[in-house]
């Protein structure tokens, strides 16, 4: 008898360490705590939400993210709430994601709230090795003449004109973090007077793949941005073995090395000008469907979609 009881308590003891280590969910009441401002519209969409922290264990990518105490995660679910019934994106924007990160200023449903989009690409191991060497002025042009010459075939879409202005933030490489990250200066549709979409990427790089975080932002949050990708860059803790620094030869490389993946997002045009055919169609499709949240983001910015006297959508 003893026996048996002991071990129903030892199972219950490691299932409450087990959800433990997925991270801590909270209302959003506990959240934000003392915040009276929310909406009646708002409401019912933060409570479908649990707001986490800590430790997210992520199969998917043999990796963990360690939310720290000033950012909390949203499970794919909740991410997809976010981007459809909150922000307004179509369903196929949230195909795919691992969840999204915010800092904890901000609610979803604030007009001045930012975000990043969480994903996981398993198409092997990124080099690093043209990092240092590739000209991101010359890669920047390129990148705009094709964003420029697509533009007739986006709008016959129904999808605003998309101009890229240039570099928010010139493409870095922090070699000790095995991280890159950059910044795109995005307008949407043919006002140039509307304010400015900040497209902020960060990429993690693993034995087996690449972590992305895509930040959605207005311009002026630029340096509220910046001051967390620090942060960002160690959120990730690729399981044992699976780290970048593992990586030995007859590992499956990646298609595409940094400016590969930098210019991947303005299609394949762009791809083949920098000399990497090879890369997977899919890939591109993926970065075609960021497009669509990057312009559910910048209309928000820009039309003011969701401000307090507007209703969200149920």
């Amino acid at each position: 008898m003893g026996d048996r009881i002991f071990r129903r308590y030892f199972a219950a003891a490691m299932l409450f360490a087990l959800l433990a280590a997925q991270g801590e969910a909270r209302p959003y009441r506990e959240m934000f705590p003392g915040r009276t401002d929310f909406s009646e519209a708002e409401k019912p969409l933060l409570e479908k939400l649990n707001f986490q922290q800590g430790t997210i264990k992520l199969p998917e990518a043999k990796a963990t993210l360690n939310v720290p105490a000033n950012f909390y995660y949203l499970s794919p679910a909740d991410t997809k709430t976010v981007l459809v019934d909150i922000w307004g994106n179509p369903p196929a924007a949230a195909d795919g994601m691992l969840g999204m990160i915010f800092p904890t200023k901000y609610a979803p449903t604030d007009p001045e709230s930012w975000g990043s989009i969480v994903e996981y690409s398993a198409d092997g191991y990124v080099s690093d090795s043209d990092a240092a060497t590739t000209n991101y002025d010359e890669l920047l042009q390129n990148i705009k003449d094709s964003i420029s010459e697509r533009n007739p075939e986006r709008e016959k879409q129904g999808f605003p004109k998309i101009t890229l202005v240039g570099w928010a933030s010139a493409p870095h490489y922090d070699k000790p973090a095995h991280a890159m990250h950059w910044a795109r200066d995005l307008i949407f549709g043919n006002d140039t007077q509307t304010e400015h979409t900040l497209n902020y990427s960060v990429r993690v790089f693993g034995r087996e793949g690449v972590f992305e975080f895509d930040f959605v932002a207005g311009l002026g949050q630029l340096k509220e941005i910046e001051g967390v990708i620090p942060t960002v860059t160690k959120l990730v803790q690729f399981d044992k073995g699976m780290a970048y620094g593992d990586y030995v030869d007859g590992d499956k490389i990646a298609a595409y090395g940094m400016a590969g993946m930098i210019a991947a997002g303005a299609g394949a045009k762009i791809a083949a000008k920098v000399g990497l055919l090879a890369l997977a169609l899919a890939f591109f499709k993926k970065a075609g469907i960021l497009v669509v949240v990057l312009a559910g983001g910048a209309l928000r910015f820009a039309k003011g979609l969701f401000t307090r006297n507007k209703t969200p959508t149920a």
